[in-house]
């Protein structure tokens, strides 16, 4: 494992910014200081923008983590083992929306990390897509010399190009390309064949004709109702601030019923991802939908692991007792 990096060497490395603790339209900063979050997680989330990792930005926004008596300070990263490097080396505290079966392997070496929510079930918010003038039209037409796009290692978008290598036998060359938007650029430029997104990334180019989409994550069968995503705490910082995190969990829960019910959340999406309010509701309702983002429980672990084994993630599943231990979603 690599050497682990505390949070200036962190910082240093992937550029992000820590977000200022954002408040409620209305609220001064003096006011939201009196009001007083006791308690502060930093977050490390990959691919920010995307909705179905924004309840901690939106949520903070609209004051409820600050109800429930804490602050988050939020990391970018450009996903996977990064990601999950800064929460295993304490540079962070809390992710979410980290691949499933990179989980289950560093949890499998002994890393310190504790699932508390599931964030995504199913694959159909990534899709596969090459330049409108590519001579490739289906991923049958790909060669052992075509690209084609992930993330990071460790990804769910690794762990689905893995997939549709390894299963559905599509010759390509899997490549990491990091977050959406530098992909598209890559895409767009000639580096890569087949480049990954997720929404907002690639819309404007789809309606635009710039773009053809060739397949998305569900094209995989067996990932389809498999929780591909989770939310995920150090353990460390489980064992010493359980309540805290507790109440971190109530608040996403909270969070992501109000993403799904008032307007004013699109709008809030809208604004941050920089994208037109209709896109963003296409987004919520036809994407990334309040179903898919179920955070009480994880769906298929087994499938998942036997997944996982068959993809190298893992060497063997792990057994009941190592899956309670790990998985401690709390109740609604």
């Amino acid at each position: 494992m690599a050497r682990p990096i505390d949070r200036r060497d962190f910082l240093r490395l992937t550029g992000a910014a820590v977000a200022a603790p954002a408040v409620p339209r209305g609220t001064s900063s003096v006011a939201a200081a009196a009001e007083g979050a006791k308690d502060t997680f930093k977050l490390a989330i990959g691919q920010l923008g995307l909705w179905a990792v924004e309840a901690p930005r939106l949520g903070q926004r609209a004051g409820i983590f600050g109800k429930h008596g804490l602050a988050l300070e939020i990391l970018g990263t450009a996903g996977g083992g990064e990601t999950l490097q800064a929460v295993i080396s304490g540079a962070a505290d809390i992710t979410v929306g980290i691949g499933t079966a990179a989980v289950l392997r560093a949890y499998a070496k002994g890393a310190p990390v504790r699932v508390i929510g599931a964030n995504f079930t199913g694959a159909g918010d990534l899709y596969w897509y090459v330049r409108a003038d590519s001579p490739l039209k289906s991923l049958n037409d790909a060669t052992e010399k075509t690209t084609i796009a992930y993330s990071a290692n460790g990804s769910s978008s690794h762990n689905v190009v893995l997939a549709l290598v390894h299963e559905l036998g599509v010759k390509a060359q899997p490549t990491a390309t990091g977050t959406g938007p530098a992909t598209l650029t890559q895409v767009m430029s000639g580096q890569i064949d087949i480049g990954w997104g997720a929404p907002p990334v690639g819309l404007k180019e789809l309606q635009q004709g710039q773009i053809h989409v060739l397949a998305n994550g569900n094209d995989v069968p067996a990932l389809r109702n498999q929780t591909v995503r989770v939310d995920m705490v150090n353990a460390d910082v489980m064992q010493k601030r359980n309540d805290a995190v507790l109440r971190f969990v109530r608040a996403y829960r909270e969070t992501l019923d109000w993403m799904f019910s008032d307007p004013e959340a699109i709008r809030i999406y809208a604004e941050i991802a920089n994208i037109p309010v209709e896109q963003a509701a296409l987004i919520r309702d036809k994407f990334q939908t309040k179903d898919a983002m179920r955070n009480d429980r994880i769906s298929d672990i087994d499938g998942a692991m036997a997944d996982a084994v068959k993809l190298k993630f893992l060497d063997k599943p792990l057994t009941r007792d190592q899956l309670a231990d790990l998985i401690r979603i709390p109740p609604v």
